[in-house]
């Protein structure tokens, strides 16, 4: 057995193992149309417990979650609301409502974590690396220097400093004091 294999990190066999049990089990109003009952996106846009589901903003047009299997502290993935898998079929309105939403999420991150920098990037089909190929969603990774440490060098294994539950609080609390005009 190799050392990555002893490292305890819950949060991650689910990925790795090919289940999403999380998604299934959460509480949803109704499925919007054209979604996919089996998508953890379509099912997060449709959640009745956001904190739950991780979901950190919703619009008509966009989608905004913590990544449940994050790389790094503060991992969000911004989405198309609708499930769409094709950059072309993504509408006008799509594109500059998902493009604000990556900007204001960056300066939100920024504010909030102090990365010094970001992975902001789309996986476009599975062997590009999509684990989710029919529903589009960009990466939104805080970074800092030295964030890639002994641990994933030696271990395989990235060491995040905060909770999802954590980071959850801290941009639904900045989002709302954004909302009533304080932030």
């Amino acid at each position: 057995m190799s050392r990555e294999e002893r490292i305890w990190a819950p949060w991650r066999i689910g990925y790795i193992v090919g289940e999403n049990r999380a998604a299934e089990e959460l509480p949803i109003a109704q499925l919007l149309p054209g979604a996919e009952p089996d998508c953890f996106l379509c099912r997060c846009a449709a959640t009745t417990d956001q904190r739950k589901a991780l979901v950190v903003y919703r619009d008509e047009l966009v989608l905004t979650v913590l990544n449940r299997y994050p790389y790094n502290n503060g991992h969000l993935l911004v989405a198309p609301l609708r499930h769409c898998g094709r950059l072309e079929a993504l509408s006008q309105q799509e594109d500059n409502a998902l493009l604000q939403a990556l900007k204001r999420f960056v300066a939100l991150l920024e504010k909030l974590l102090r990365p010094e920098g970001f992975n902001v990037g789309l996986n476009l089909g599975r062997v590009a690396g999509a684990g989710l190929p029919g529903h589009l969603h960009w990466h939104v990774v805080p970074r800092w220097g030295g964030d890639t440490n002994f641990m994933p060098v030696l271990a395989g294994v990235r060491v995040v400093p905060q909770s999802l539950e954590a980071v959850w609080e801290l941009l639904h609390e900045e989002l709302s004091k954004q909302q009533a005009g304080g932030g």
